[in-house]
């Protein structure tokens, strides 16, 4: 389980005009946790860094930024683990992840470590 947050302008860092967060479950903590976020930035990355485009009128504008955690490894494991481990210790893989790693199903403990 997961859910999308969109973060209020009090616990949004200098710069950021909008924020969401992604958050998985995790139920050795009975909640969610952040393990993904996305924030627009508007011009103000973009001033800094002076990363500039010319318009179709000829007009040189500044760019507009995001600043994105695509996927934390370490953040997002835990909640894999967590609701995707077996009785017998293995994981089973989410269906969205399999075409990434060969159509495999589980990881199951004795593979973990093993030469590939």
């Amino acid at each position: 389980p997961y859910r999308v947050v969109n973060v209020c302008t009090g616990d949004m860092g200098d710069g950021k005009v909008g924020m969401y967060d992604l958050e998985c479950w995790l139920p050795s903590e009975n909640r969610y946790r952040e393990t993904h976020s996305c924030s627009y930035f508007h011009d103000w990355q973009a001033r800094r860094a002076n990363i500039r485009y010319r318009d179709e009128d000829g007009k040189v504008r500044f760019v507009h930024t995001l600043n994105n955690t695509a996927i934390a490894s370490p953040r997002i494991m835990l909640p894999l683990l967590e609701t995707h481990q077996q009785a017998d210790g293995s994981v089973k893989i989410p269906v969205a992840l399999r075409p990434y790693l060969g159509g495999q199903e589980y990881f199951r403990p004795h593979e973990i470590g093993a030469k590939v």
